[in-house]
């Protein structure tokens, strides 16, 4: 019979193993989502090649597309689309490895050649057949020396949120940016969509506030400034004008959908209530959201305000703060923050309004469904079914795509 303290060794052991087990999945998938961007790497610098200045002719590419279909039934992600996207990935990301401006007469060895085949140089076997060059991707993000590029970063993040980065994103820097946040937060797919609708990249660390004022420790004001935006796109709500102007109702449309304003107001933030309650002095008060960011390691007090920005409101916001402080933190966490959110604000007005305030504080504005550009909106999924995605996806502790 197995006695205690062989039970003990056996649970250790069977610990181990399992950290091994995860460890190995995570190494293989990681491996996985490298081989699968250099081959969309590979077949995007080929088609490239060949597409560019009409060498194949005008739709060659959706004739390419039903070819791979009969040759392998079943494929999936090589569509017209699919295949032109690839072609984008390697034109775009080429450019930024061999850190010069893309040329298209450059894609080509021999120019217009007529026996264009001869001219595929890399792409030729020892054997003189056509092939796919693999190791490019590698080799070329190894030479890269651009300022902030993370070749690691690059190779754990799916090629879904790559194409996704790159549609979306335009300059080099939120680019990197956008990677870099995908593979250290292992963001989703929905996620990654999330914060570049909500332009994380350009609001962050914009929110007017007095932090390096009332913060005592440099770095934690530092990691305040970056962590909210001045600006949220709340684009899973819709009020009129004309609804009830409480801002009871936009706390029960954001209480309602938590997930998404989770979501869209960054990471590291855990819901602690809505209309929490604080007693002082047997007097009830009431902060409309909490959360604590465990990043920052503080409560979080939200005021919602359906108009524009009041200076009045500043001090509401202290007295909520001084109350948390008093009676709800702990020993171990952060003096608290207040966020006041409002659908206008002028940043002159907020600048000078919070600096004389002695709790951290900020102020952001907020935009609703129904604000947001015409051709925004038609692109945004139905409620419903960002709803049903949220509830049916999981935590990625690695992103890889399919």
């Amino acid at each position: 019979m197995i006695n205690d303290n062989n039970i003990s060794m056996i649970n250790n052991a069977a610990n181990i193993i399992k950290d091994a087990i995860i460890l190995s999945r995570y190494q293989a998938a990681k491996l996985i989502n490298k081989e699968l961007l250099s081959l969309y790497y590979g077949v995007g610098k080929f088609v490239s090649d060949n597409s560019r200045e009409g060498y194949w002719g005008k739709g060659a590419i959706k004739h390419l597309s039903k070819a791979l279909q009969k040759e392998l039934p079943g494929l999936r992600g090589f569509s017209e689309s699919s295949i032109k996207r690839m072609r984008d990935f390697y034109e775009q990301w080429f450019v930024v490895f061999t850190n010069r401006p893309l040329v298209i007469g450059d894609l080509y060895e021999n120019g217009k050649n007529a026996n264009r085949p001869s001219a595929m140089g890399d792409l030729k076997d020892k054997d003189n057949n056509d092939i796919i060059d693999l190791t490019m991707l590698s080799e070329q993000m190894s030479n890269c020396n651009v300022n902030g590029f993370f070749p690691q970063a690059f190779l754990n993040v799916g090629y879904t949120h790559h194409t996704e980065i790159l549609a979306k994103e335009k300059s080099l820097e939120g680019r990197l940016f956008y990677i870099y946040k995908c593979a250290e937060m292992f963001w989703t797919v929905e996620t990654l969509k999330s914060k570049l609708r909500g332009d994380l990249y350009n609001k962050s660390g914009k929110l007017p506030n007095n932090f390096a004022l009332t913060i005592q420790e440099s770095k934690q004001a530092k990691r305040a400034t970056k962590v909210f935006k001045d600006e949220y796109f709340l684009d899973y709500i819709n009020i009129e004008d004309d609804d009830d102007p409480e801002e009871r109702v936009l706390q029960q449309e954001i209480v309602d959908n938590i997930k998404k304003f989770v979501l869209s107001f960054g990471d590291y933030f855990v819901p602690v209530g809505s209309r929490y309650r604080v007693i002082v002095d047997e007097e009830e008060f009431y902060t409309d959201l909490l959360f604590f960011n465990r990043e920052l390691r503080c409560l979080v007090a939200i005021e919602l305000k359906r108009g524009k920005f009041r200076p009045a409101y500043l001090g509401q916001l202290q007295f909520y703060l001084s109350a948390l402080d008093e009676y709800v933190k702990l020993p171990w966490e952060e003096p608290s923050i207040g966020i006041l959110l409002c659908k206008e604000a002028k940043r002159s007005i907020v600048e000078i309004a919070v600096r004389d305030y002695k709790k951290p504080m900020g102020v952001a504005t907020y935009r609703t469904r129904n604000e947001m550009p015409e051709q925004w909106q038609k692109a945004l999924p139905d409620i419903d079914d960002m709803r049903k995605i949220l509830e049916n996806s999981s935590e990625e502790t690695v992103i890889v795509d399919e």
